[in-house]
């Protein structure tokens, strides 16, 4: 008959155990507390996953755990053969386990000795919890929101009529981003895209995105979009995540959203300006709008002006065709008139030319008889003018003065020195005779 853990202990057995008979007392403790066959219900939120192998494991931790620098984890492991068809389940209502979540799962222990694990082997996840518990979230949040004001916040903001300075918010080459770039660039308008990158699923995506949109909101733009392509709930579990949803209530530009859904829509959809069912949608709608505005404020306005600007050509033309008519006639009458009074003056100068003609030459030849003799007296005078001149310049020649005796005396400079005091004691003069130049220095100065 098998010994029993306790049989042990009770018969004195030394307390110096094999790892064996540890892990025996163990089994039987575990199995005293947790039968075998009891299914337990275990609510956790999921730390860590992976099914990367067919099976999935789960790190849960307790998220309602407020002492202790860590909370509890607990393993947990699903075969393949119950988890395939859960995460076909799942995919089905739009569920995909991510971390963060908290989920209820029912299943039993199981000490692990190989690795010395309690783990839990899960049968089954509590699909009604999981998605109350999301609904309950989503319709708190709304409530929080609605209390604050701020559900219509952002609805309210009036869209520009053209609004071409567009902010996106989204994950650069997934396809809902393209699709949404591929309207405008189609489109014949020239939009201007700034591109705020964020991750549109995951842990990191609600903050990521809340940033960007704050980023955007303080850039000046006419209008913020948010693109994701579609997905499961849990994949767009995002866009009901309070931060989110309290930046774009928030922000100060109309905010447009573009996410596939396949269910109801996101909180972030219900704060919005405007939701788009997809990022297409979103991109056509904006198209839209811009070639609303063209139509209106450009294509109509041309389309009149050009008609008008033919009819107004067309009543101008015939204008300038009277006036050209009226113009030509007065023209030819001013013509003829003139003409009249040309001949008329013409006659007039050919008989009254002879006489004048006459009349002139009798006074030229008056007028050359008095010419001569004044030229001549006038000739004789400017000849006595001369000679006074130069006998006047002879007087002031230098050279003159010179062979009279007269010196000049210069400094070295060759300035004239009019009196003693412009010579200084120990200067250099030049003296100029007419046959040279003497250089002599001062030695003293004798005034008087």
């Amino acid at each position: 008959m098998a010994r029993t853990f306790d049989d042990l202990l009770a018969e004195g057995h030394p307390r110096v155990l094999t790892i064996a008979e540890l892990y025996d007392g163990v089994d039987e403790a575990l199995a005293r507390a947790f039968p075998r066959r009891r299914e337990l219900r275990v609510q956790g939120e999921i730390q860590n996953m992976t099914d990367r192998t067919g099976h999935c494991y789960l790190d849960l931790v307790d998220h309602e755990a407020t002492t202790g620098a860590q909370p509890p984890v607990l393993k947990v492991k699903c075969w393949r053969r119950t988890w395939l068809p859960l995460k076909s389940t799942l995919a089905a209502l739009g569920i995909e386990l991510q971390p963060g979540m908290v989920v209820v799962l029912r299943g039993t222990l199981e000490l692990y000795r190989p690795r010395a694990e309690l783990g839990f082997v899960m049968y089954e996840l509590d699909v009604t919890a999981l998605l109350g518990r999301l609904a309950a979230l989503r319709a708190a949040l709304l409530h929080k929101l609605r209390a604050e004001g701020l559900v219509d916040r952002n609805r309210a903001l009036p869209v520009p009529d053209l609004p071409i300075r567009v902010g996106l918010v989204g994950s650069p080459g997934t396809e809902g981003f393209r699709d949404f770039l591929g309207q405008l660039e189609a489109s014949p308008f020239g939009f201007h895209v700034v591109v705020a990158k964020a991750p549109v699923q995951g842990a990191g995506a609600p903050r990521a995105i809340a940033r960007a949109v704050t980023r955007l909101g303080r850039s000046g733009l006419d209008l913020i979009v948010i693109v994701r392509g579609g997905g499961s709930k849990t994949d767009l579990q995002a866009f009901d995540a309070e931060p989110v949803a309290r930046a774009v209530a928030s922000c100060e530009v109309p905010v447009w959203t573009g996410v596939g859904h396949s269910g109801d829509e996101s909180v972030t959809d219900i704060v919005a300006n405007r939701a788009c069912i997809t990022p297409t949608e979103c991109g056509r709608e904006l198209v839209r709008r811009v070639g609303e505005w063209w139509e209106a404020a450009v294509a109509i306005p041309a389309s009149i002006v050009a008609r008008r600007s033919v009819e107004t050509l067309v009543e101008r033309a015939a204008q300038d065709a009277t006036i050209r008519s009226r113009l030509a006639a007065a023209g030819r009458q001013q013509l003829h008139r003139h003409r009249e009074r040309l001949a008329i003056r013409s006659r007039a100068l050919a008989s009254g030319s002879r006489a004048a003609l006459a009349a002139h030459r009798s006074s030229a030849t008056a007028r050359s008889a008095r010419i001569g003799p004044l030229v001549h007296a006038q000739l004789l005078g400017t000849r006595e003018r001369i000679h006074g001149w130069r006998r006047l310049l002879a007087a002031y020649d230098v050279d003159r003065q010179l062979e009279r005796g007269y010196t000049i005396t210069m400094d070295e400079n060759g300035k004239v020195l009019r009196t003693a005091a412009m010579a200084e004691d120990g200067s250099v003069l030049r003296t100029r005779f007419l046959d040279g130049t003497v250089r002599s220095v001062v030695e003293r100065r004798e005034d008087g």
